[in-house]
């Protein structure tokens, strides 16, 4: 095998997200729901036999060292190869959204590399290897819907019902850091209970980033106003500036305000490469 074409790397939205404390080291405990959509990027990956790693930016410019090209080298390293790779990423996830689109891209690599240079490595091999990465991509690489608590390295699967939603981008991006490191964000929610979860599905909840980061990126309000207005509750997801709202069939809506991105998006019942580890 000397290359793989047209490998997905969907987006996720956090139905819910809750921080239920703060561990000694300054990491974040949260609780949440990660539902895969089908907003996605597409990689495409061809064996180099230098061990270089090497990357091209179909669309959008990436940052030199972004984490497709961390996962890589990290991967290389952790078994010692002497192959590289050529990764040319198609990049449709708007990034700092909330989305994973990073997260999604680096897991979606080390199950496409973990192919292509036959190294046969195991699932939670590559989960072990992708958290010391980030904390989203052991998600990822597990390829279902989840429950999601710790830190995000403790991933339950469940099942979630088909919905659809309609996701807004401002044209802001927001950091994670600024928002975990302002001292008004709230880390003392109630542990919930998966069941207390499915009783009341898509409206459980809330996401306690959304106050602090609704001072610090005023496009959120501009779009969660702009759903209101469409009769539509919406919400943040993750950390970013992304938000989105639950829509039934035949909603139809293309007048964002200026320099948004919208789109409509389906959940998926599980991950595009789901088994590839298998």
């Amino acid at each position: 095998m000397k290359s793989i074409v047209d490998v997905f790397a969907p987006a996720k939205l956090n139905l819910f997200l809750h921080i239920v404390g703060r561990r000694a080291d300054g990491y974040h405990l949260l609780e949440s729901v990660f539902a895969l959509i089908d907003w996605c990027d597409t990689l495409h990956f061809e064996v180099r036999s230098d061990g270089v790693v090497s990357r091209e930016d179909l669309t959008q410019p990436l940052p030199a060292n972004d984490l497709v090209v961390r996962a890589a080298r990290a991967l290389q390293k952790a078994s010692a190869t002497s192959l590289g790779v050529h990764i040319g990423i198609d990049k449709r996830i708007p990034s700092q959204a909330g989305l994973g689109g990073g997260s999604s891209d680096a897991a979606s690599t080390l199950l496409a590399l973990n192919r292509l240079w036959h190294l046969n490595y195991s699932l939670e091999q590559l989960q072990v290897l992708g958290l010391t990465l980030g904390a989203d991509i052991p998600f990822f690489l597990g390829g279902r819907n989840a429950w999601v608590s710790g830190i995000g390295e403790k991933v339950q699967p469940m099942t979630l019902p088909d919905a659809r939603f309609l996701v807004v981008k401002p044209d802001e991006g927001l950091a994670t850091e600024r928002i975990f490191s302002d001292p008004d964000l709230k880390r003392d929610t109630q542990p919930a209970i998966l069941s207390g979860f499915v009783a009341d599905a898509i409206g459980y909840g809330q996401n306690d980033l959304q106050p602090v980061a609704r001072r610090l990126c005023p496009g959120i309000d501009q779009a969660l106003i702009w759903l209101y207005h469409l009769g539509l509750s919406g919400r943040m997801t993750g950390s970013g500036s992304a938000v989105f709202a639950p829509v039934l069939p035949g909603l139809e809506q293309s007048d964002a305000p200026r320099g948004m991105q919208w789109r409509f998006c389906n959940t998926l019942s599980a991950h595009p490469l789901l088994g590839w580890a298998d």
